[in-house]
């Protein structure tokens, strides 16, 4: 497999990664500062639930495990 055709395919997996997101949510269909917007406000929520998760997380191996 040369390094062009493994560009290509994983370029392809991430498009497709890409398409599927915007489909599954719609955002297709709005415009491109509406997406940026959207997608800005699904970092911030995924952040506070991985920090919020690390930080219960830590408290249980504590309490419980440590």
């Amino acid at each position: 497999m040369s390094p062009s055709r493994f560009d290509t395919m994983s370029m392809n997996w991430v498009q497709r990664k890409i398409y599927l997101y915007n489909v599954t949510f719609g955002l297709y269909m709005l415009d491109p500062w509406e997406r940026y917007l959207f997608n800005g406000l699904v970092i911030v929520l995924m952040w506070f639930i991985f920090y919020n998760g690390y930080r219960n997380l830590n408290e249980i191996c504590k309490r419980y495990i440590w």
